[in-house]
């Protein structure tokens, strides 16, 4: 596994991590924006600790548990783009904490990722965070689970965001949230 000092990954701040997308993208996880371990290994939800490739794993749908902390090994992206799963977050750039995000940031990522749907055409959109997807998308009523719109054509849930600092969930409820997105992704 990778090793990083702070110093070496307060140096990604502001990078970007590349999108996950295969040539078919069924269901599309879209995370709030990239850690700085992320950026430092160039593998979404990357930190150790964070519970998305458990929950995945949990909720039987990779049938192996990926280990992202090093950057993704090829036979996993493999796996993803063979299962259809696409991961790409609402703002691009690399910071600490989610919280150090601007309203405008938000909002900006929200435009763009409506246009990257568009182009990516995914069956299901799953943002992964009730209150950015509030920001993001001005919609602060919005409750968790599959919403009455779609976003450029594609079915729109908002699930729980598998950060350990969400401590309310598990990877347990993770999981059975993201069932349901991945459910309801397929033909």
């Amino acid at each position: 596994m990778a090793r990083f000092t702070r110093a070496q990954l307060e140096a990604f701040h502001g990078r970007l991590v590349d999108d996950l997308l295969g040539p078919q993208v069924r269901l599309l996880f879209v995370g709030i924006n990239p850690g700085l371990w992320t950026a430092a290994v160039n593998a979404h939800f990357a930190r150790r600790g964070n519970r998305f490739w458990p929950a995945l794993f949990a909720a039987g749908i990779t049938p192996r548990l990926v280990d992202a902390s090093g950057g993704m090994q090829p036979d996993d992206v493999e796996l993803l783009h063979q299962l259809g799963i696409g991961i790409t977050n609402v703002v691009p750039t690399a910071s600490a904490r989610a919280d150090q995000l601007t309203r405008a940031e938000m909002r900006a990522g929200a435009a763009a990722l409506a246009a990257k749907v568009a182009r990516v055409r995914p069956a299901v959109v799953a943002v992964l965070g009730l209150t950015v997807y509030r920001e993001a998308f001005d919609q602060p009523k919005a409750a968790a689970g599959e919403q009455p719109q779609l976003l450029a054509g594609a079915r729109l849930w908002v699930l729980p965001n598998p950060s350990g600092l969400n401590a309310h969930e598990s990877v347990a409820s993770l999981a059975t949230a993201y069932r349901e997105a991945w459910e309801a992704a397929q033909p």
